[in-house]
């Protein structure tokens, strides 16, 4: 086999319970490299147009890359699949173990597919797989399913990886996600919701002892020292010590926090959601995720207070932003707990902020009263409150079965004046945690994304590392356009590998390239990773285009002008149908439509999808 492959896809049928293998494709890898390179291609050639998300026809594609199981920060895997939010392709990753711990079982990719007629789990173990019975794990939420299989199996948590959907995928909440190894999600597009419809609770793979060649081990072993040696000394905000815990003060300088649904500038809480403020107030055992040294990822207790005696997991800055902020909720320590139990009851915490926060706006317009949020008092920062909704939300119950939908379709639920208050993008998205009204560039991202998240993560990359003048600026349609085509794919990239970014937070881009050369024995170029990111994203636009996906847009309230600050005065909303125009011509696509063009498309070895887009082509 290929070195940094194990050459073995594991194949489910929940239709007909039937498990079996496949080969990995050879002929191809460097064309697509691993992770989303492989799943995105898959999905594209699975999934018709016509089949619904829920379908047993859909199915989904955990995949793992080249660098999956060798050095720090390489546990992660990336799931596709069709999603629930936006009707397209999704794309997401998660770090922990799952990834590694599936390579060591024996394989590159698991593709699940059809539906079971009963509740089962998938335990994947020593080169094979069965299905169990998942009856008694209904209902649970995603730390009691992990414990409960654990127990079951007779594992640590060390022993066994496990991903799990909670009571919001159960219940087909359009943003139900994964999580696993006790608190690393796949958070974005309804993931979970998918995997709810086929009634499979976990994936549950236990750590073997395969091995797979690397062309050259103590090569990459030395590049990913000297990269973690570069990160201590380049990351910004200090993520080997903190992960993501600084970054509050980072948006809230560059004017990017999320306040009270847009509607202040500043967060007067900000230092109290510090990692080195926060973090003294728990009890904390490390958690790090396969074989990395940060100090970023832990099982926490919270000593005082009245949640004194709650364990659950450090959360990142999407989570306490979600819960902090942008709900305007002044203590941490309820952040914290709001967090943990969103990732537990198996929903996305960033749709769910968005949700909670058009609610409580909402109620302090009195657009929407406790008569119609079901005697709940949805004012600004209300922690029990949020608990109680949250539940609701996860289990449909009451006014929870229409926010279950998601932002979008819940504010069209409701109707104006209401709905104008609601931030996401026309195609059913919502943004990440972050005020993007002063980075178009990020705006644009989120509104044409294929994934239902952003995809490029340049928000404070200079433009000329990106080879464009150093004068491009994000705050025009033309600049914003011009940073996301150069841009193009540099998360997809990660996500091929597969690896968690931050872990090279600091490194520079072609420590990446020597890595993936040094696993693989190939001469891979930083030119040939550009290719490689432009073809996986015009798969996933294409199928997109194929499944009736529009050109997407910002809604009124996302693309709003700044009171103050940088972008103050400037509104992306009325300038947003230009930037889109723009940014399709710069990818090589339809200028109206957003459709990959012909010569773009052959120019990226995917003249088999010309045939799909373009059929009165073949004829004449």
């Amino acid at each position: 086999m290929a070195y940094g492959y194990i050459g073995k896809i594991l194949t489910v049928d929940l239709t007909n319970q039937r498990i079996g293998t496949e080969n990995l494709d050879e002929i191809n890898l460097r064309d697509y490299v691993g992770g989303s390179g492989f799943a995105v291609p898959w999905i594209y050639k699975e999934v018709p147009p016509g089949v619904d998300w829920s379908s047993p026809e859909n199915c989904m594609v955990f995949a793992t890359g080249p660098l999956t199981g060798t050095v720090a920060g390489t546990g992660s895997f990336t799931l596709s699949t069709k999603g629930p939010m936006t009707n397209g392709i999704i794309s997401v990753q998660a770090n922990g173990f799952f990834g590694a711990y599936l390579k060591f079982a024996g394989f590159d990719a698991i593709i699940v597919r059809g539906s079971s007629d009963k509740w089962v789990y998938l335990y994947v173990h020593d080169g094979t797989a069965e299905l169990k019975d998942a009856k008694d794990l209904k209902g649970k939420d995603t730390w009691e399913t992990q414990d409960e299989i654990q127990k079951q199996l007779d594992k640590t948590d060390r022993q066994l990886s496990v991903q799990a959907i909670g009571p919001a995928g159960e219940n087909l909440v359009r943003f139900a996600c994964l999580a696993g190894d006790h608190g690393h999600i796949a958070a974005h597009g309804g993931g979970g919701a998918v995997m709810g419809s086929k009634k499979l609770k976990a994936i549950a793979i236990e750590r073997g002892k395969y091995t797979w060649p690397i062309y050259d081990k103590e090569a990459i072993r030395d590049i990913s020292l000297k990269a973690l040696e570069q990160t201590k000394v380049k990351s910004m905000n200090d993520y080997y010590h903190w992960g993501t815990l600084m970054v509050y003060r980072t948006c809230q300088n560059l004017g990017h926090l999320p306040v009270k649904n847009f509607n202040e500038y500043v967060f007067n809480e900000t230092e109290k959601y510090l990692g080195s403020n926060l973090r003294p107030q728990f009890k904390e055992k490390r958690h790090p995720c396969w074989a990395c040294q940060h100090h970023h990822c832990s099982i926490i207790e919270i000593i005082d207070g009245p949640y004194a005696g709650f364990i659950g997991e450090e959360p990142e800055y999407e989570g306490l932003a979600s819960m902090g902020s942008l709900v305007d909720q002044k203590d941490p320590i309820a952040a914290t707990v709001l967090s943990n139990e969103t990732d537990r009851y198996g929903l996305d915490v960033n749709e769910t902020g968005w949700i909670l926060s058009w609610l409580m706006e909402c109620n302090e317009k009195n657009l929407l009263t406790r008569n119609d949020t079901d005697g709940i008092d949805m004012t600004w920062g209300n922690a029990e409150s949020m608990r109680t909704m949250l539940r609701k939300i996860a289990y449909r119950e009451g006014i929870g079965n229409m926010l279950a939908e998601g932002t979008m379709r819940a504010a069209a639920i409701v109707g104006t004046p209401a709905a104008d208050l609601a931030i996401y993008t026309t195609r059913g998205n919502t943004p990440r945690s972050h005020d993007h009204r002063r980075g178009w560039s990020m705006m644009l991202d989120t509104a044409v994304s294929d994934y239902g998240v952003d995809e490029e993560g340049i928000l404070v990359i200079p433009p000329v590392v990106l080879g464009l003048p150093p004068t491009t600026d994000m705050m025009t349609p033309e600049g914003a356009a011009a940073i996301n085509a150069a841009g193009c794919g540099r998360i997809t990239f990660y996500d091929t590998l597969v690896i968690c970014k931050n872990t090279l937070n600091g490194a520079d881009w072609d420590v990446t390239i020597k890595m993936l050369n040094a696993a693989t024995g190939w001469d891979f170029t930083a030119n040939e990773s550009k290719i490689v990111m432009r073809r996986i994203k015009n798969i996933a636009r294409s199928f997109n285009t194929r499944h009736g996906l529009g050109r997407g847009a910002v809604s009124p309230k996302y693309g709003s002008m700044p009171r103050e600050g940088l972008g103050a005065g400037k509104s992306f909303y009325e300038i947003q149908e230009r930037a889109i125009d723009c940014y399709h011509e710069f990818m090589g696509w339809d200028k109206t439509t957003g459709k990959p063009l012909p010569e773009t498309l052959h120019n990226l070895k995917l003249d088999y999808i010309i045939n799909d887009l373009y059929p009165q082509k073949i004829q004449s």
